[in-house]
């Protein structure tokens, strides 16, 4: 080899060796970045987890499971999982529930207005609650008509309004709100506001000022710029990642959406699966969740998909989900007002069940203390009982079984004056409806007044300034807009009764009512036994199995089982005897042919106990069998006739049979029972006999 070639391997060596020392030595190479979140997947199933109250009214701080709320309205969560609470009602507080279950009073003590520290500061139905990025608290302080603030430094100050209800921009110390509820902060500190009862957006500007995003002088459904977008009593703010503002238009029953250039739009309009949005909160993918009045909480995509997330569960729905919050995991809160209890929402994996969760408020919560007043005069004499929870009621067009009696109706004259049964404080941000309607009431904390023309009296004149009239260009009532947090006490006027001729008084949270007797009425008695007229047996078909030549029913002996129906009615004390109520409870024996009660029949299976109201639909037709009905509905005739062998008591709701594959051939008798609150047990015809068939 010549000394060139030899000098040119030589060349080649170094340089592979040299790019072999930078291969082994260079730094390594930077590692990949970190995925971005998650999208966020619609239609997840949710397990509900109780998250702080034990489901009854009170101020309690502590352990999670025994802490209790009056009215835990809006949430918010900070960085740290600590979750932000206001808590209305007769609290009047900021509370905080932190993630190892403790919770706490951040700011408040007793309903008013006043700054300073907050243990001593003072606030009146604070309803919506927002961070911004420093962790300052703001609260839309509804009942004092203002915006406060609670700075990291542990003091409260009110940073807009003047305490007076009303509507002026400018200056934030002279500016006036009318019972704002929503409250977002976006990230130039810029406090939005959802100025409920006057149908407008509001912005707090950095240097103080006040002025409208969005909203006219009255209440409509426009969608537009500034004051000629029009909305109606919106309730809930949430911003997006575009800097939108997601509005909660509560009686347009609609999501509207407010641009950073102006322009109000609908997101969401009314005929979807809402009814009546409450609360809202947005993902980091702009995945709007919202929670409306029947106690849903539905998504709805960016592409416009809306998912009921509660549809498919097992559990029952909420009474009054009032508040949302998101957490970075995609787990949801929801505060249940109406249940005085706040729950997390985690997604399950596909085809998981959920597991059943305390929702609701608790069974043996306190009632409203009443006094044992009436809602008419004299409130401490006696009144005819017209109704009671649980009866079967029609819908006035050929369905006799379209629904629950949810109450207690008391019999008054058309025109006469419907009065407060307890001191109270309007907690609902739709406290009355239906103006003018025969189901026209009012929602006065846990108990609801209705076939009233609300706040007037029989002239259509309004009681006091606390029933503000809405009336179109005509001078037609349109609305009595009750603020949330108004209070009234015991004996004051709430309205006068209309042409139903009757009051008719609903007990505890919407879902959850509880039977009124309970409520101890002066005057109130029965001892009256309750009457059964009937016992059947059902077929496959609904239909009666008819007794053979000797007088005994043939029931299959195998097969899919037979409906065991009791037709029962009941009076009280005093009442016109042509007037029929519905039983309390009602159930039934298994009896040998010589009238001995079988094994596990020892005591009557009271299956059908009217003690809670269910909050499923289905509940009526699996109380009630098909000839059942009301003569106001439509029947010839009012007949109770219940199916014993399904169940509907303490909320639950469910289908059974009665299948004698266990027991021999031969003769027994079914022996209907029937009980009314003060316990008299019904006589009348209440022996089937029947033959199990070989």
């Amino acid at each position: 080899m010549t000394r060139a070639r030899w000098a040119m391997v030589a060349l080649v060596g170094v340089a592979v060796a040299a790019a072999l020392t930078w291969t082994f030595l260079r730094e390594p190479a930077a590692p990949a970045p970190p995925p971005g979140p998650v999208a966020t997947v619609l239609g997840w199933t949710p397990q509900v987890s109780l998250l702080a109250g034990d489901g009854v009214g009170g101020l309690r701080d502590g352990a999670a499971a025994q802490a209790q709320f009056a009215d835990p309205y809006g949430l918010a969560l900070d960085a740290h999982g600590v979750l932000y609470v206001a808590d209305a009602g007769d609290n009047n507080r900021i509370r905080r529930v932190f993630p190892d279950g403790r919770v706490d009073t951040l700011a408040g003590q007793g309903e008013g207005w006043r700054d300073g520290p907050a243990p001593q500061a003072q606030f009146n139905t604070p309803s919506g609650i927002a961070l911004d990025g420093a962790g300052n608290v703001f609260v839309a302080d509804t009942g004092n008509h203002v915006i406060r603030r609670i700075g990291i430094d542990g003091v409260v100050s009110t940073i807009a309004g003047d305490g007076t209800a009303g509507y002026a921009d400018g200056p934030a110390a002279q500016a006036r709100f009318d019972g704002p509820m929503g409250v977002a902060v976006d990230a130039g500190g810029r406090v939005v506001v959802a100025d409920t009862w006057n149908d407008r957006i509001r912005v707090i500007e950095p240097d103080g000022q006040v002025r409208t995003l969005a909203g006219g002088d009255a209440p409509g459904n426009v969608d537009g710029a500034g004051v000629g977008a029009r909305l109606d009593t919106p309730v809930a703010l949430a911003l997006d990642s575009h800097g939108n503002v997601l509005i909660a238009d509560l009686l347009n029953a609609a999501i509207r959406r407010l641009a950073p250039d102006g322009t109000l739009d609908t997101l969401l309009a009314r005929g979807s699966l809402l009814n009546g949005p409450l609360a809202l909160a947005v993902t980091h993918d702009d995945v709007v969740y919202v929670s409306d009045f029947d106690g849903k909480v539905v998504q709805l995509s960016a592409l416009g998909h809306v998912v009921d997330l509660t549809a498919a569960s097992a559990q029952p729905r909420f009474s009054r989900p009032s508040g949302l919050a998101l957490d970075a995991d995609g787990g949801l809160y929801v505060s249940d007002a109406a249940s005085y209890r706040v729950h997390r929402l985690r997604a399950l994996a596909a085809g998981a069940t959920p597991a059943p969760s305390l929702i609701g408020p608790a069974a043996d919560a306190a009632l409203p203390d009443t006094g044992g007043r009436w809602p008419l005069a004299p409130q401490l004499g006696w009144h005819e009982v017209v109704g009671t929870l649980g009866e079967v009621r029609g819908n006035f067009s050929g369905e006799s079984r379209h629904h629950l009696h949810d109450g207690f109706d008391i019999r008054g004259d058309v025109g006469q004056t419907v009065l407060a049964m307890a001191d109270a404080k309007v907690s609902s941000p739709l406290p009355s409806w239906s103006v003018g309607g025969q189901a026209e009431g009012l929602s006065l904390d846990r108990l609801r007044y209705i076939h009233m023309k609300v706040g007037r009296d029989a002239r259509d004149r309004a009681f006091d300034a606390r029933w503000p009239q809405l009336r179109d260009l005509d001078g037609k009532l349109e609305r009595v807009r009750v603020r949330r947090g108004t209070r009234f006490k015991a004996g004051e006027p709430l309205g006068s009764i209309n042409r139903m001729a009757h009051v008719h008084l609903s007990v505890g949270a919407g879902g959850f009512q509880r039977n009124a007797v309970a409520l101890g009425f002066v005057g109130y008695a029965d001892s009256f036994a309750p009457r059964i007229t009937d016992v059947a047996v059902l077929d496959d078909l609904d239909q009666p199995i008819k007794a053979g030549a000797n007088g005994r029913v043939p029931i299959p002996r195998v097969g899919p089982g037979v409906q065991i129906v009791v037709e029962a009615w009941d009076q009280v004390d005093n009442n016109l005897p042509r007037r029929r109520l519905g039983a309390y409870q009602v159930g039934y024996q298994i009896l040998d042919a010589a009238g001995t009660p079988l094994a596990g029949y020892e005591q009557p299976r009271f299956n059908i106990v009217f003690n809670r109201m269910p909050r499923e639909d289905s509940a009526t037709v699996v109380a009630y069998a098909p000839d059942s009905g009301i003569t106001v509905h439509g029947s010839a005739v009012t007949r109770f006739r219940y199916l014993v062998t399904n169940t509907v008591r303490d909320g639950l709701v469910e289908t059974g049979r009665w299948q004698p594959e266990a027991l021999p051939a031969g003769d027994y008798i079914i022996r209907g029972s029937a009980r009314d609150y003060t316990g008299n047990e019904a006589i009348g015809e209440r022996e089937l006999k029947v033959t199990v068939l070989p």
